[in-house]
């Protein structure tokens, strides 16, 4: 079941957004999915939920949008964001807190759609694929969705992942960047990471989520940043 939440202090906006939402669940046949409503950001943080994608509107009383947003990330909550907004001025705010897009009201019915299509395709990708790593004479199942980034020292990968696990084990870091997807960016010779959990970049280092950095290296800082904006915007 796929599972969405809006929060919007409309009732209209939500309404709308929930109708659009069945008529594309419905038009596409993509099986079963729930519908949660939130009039505001507090309500939602209470409720404490994991969604798959949240729509979130900007301008609403404390905490707005974007407070919201930045709330749920500190949580590590790997919801898809999509801002509903009137304006376009906050579109840094938006990378900051590695919203999917934004959707400016009124909604465009196109717009919408298109959004929607690559959200249900990342999502697919998201949750669909793993990698195997032999340690040894034993194997264990990776799933891409759960790796923060990979570090080489020596001839060991360390491959952290989300909850605090590290697994270990020897491979080369070309070889595991061709075996994974295009979630993944080689910010430095030695690091790979997952473009779902970055928070930014500042100075030389990869901002990720509970107070992690990594390096990025000065001959790839340009390459990373339009990557992460193409990751993130689907922008050439």
């Amino acid at each position: 079941m796929i599972k969405f939440a809006i929060c919007d202090d409309e009732p209209f906006m939500v309404e709308e957004l929930s109708a659009r939402l069945a008529g594309y669940m419905s038009e596409r046949a993509l099986g079963s999915y729930r519908i949660d409503r939130f009039s505001n950001g507090s309500s939602l943080l209470e409720n404490g939920g994991e969604f798959d994608l949240i729509f979130l509107d900007i301008q609403m009383q404390q905490p707005n949008g974007v407070e919201t947003a930045r709330i749920l990330r500190q949580r590590n909550q790997c919801s898809f964001l999509i801002f509903v907004t009137v304006l376009r001025d906050y579109v840094f705010d938006a990378f900051e807190v590695q919203a999917y897009d934004y959707l400016l009201k009124p909604l465009d019915s196109d717009h919408f759609k298109r959004t929607m299509d690559r959200v249900m395709k990342a999502l697919e990708q998201r949750e669909g694929k793993s990698i195997v790593v032999r340690r040894g004479a034993s194997c264990e199942v990776v799933w891409l969705s759960q790796i923060l980034y990979c570090e080489v020292q020596g001839r060991k990968i360390y491959m952290h992942q989300i909850d605090g696990r590290i697994t270990d084990y020897y491979e080369r870091l070309g070889d595991l960047e061709r075996r994974v997807d295009g979630r993944f960016f080689r910010c430095h010779r030695s690091y790979l990471v997952n473009l779902d959990f970055v928070r930014g970049c500042k100075e030389g280092r990869v901002m990720l989520p509970r107070g992690n950095e990594i390096p990025v290296s000065r001959l790839r800082e340009q390459e990373f940043m339009k990557a992460l904006l193409r990751y993130h915007f689907g922008r050439s």
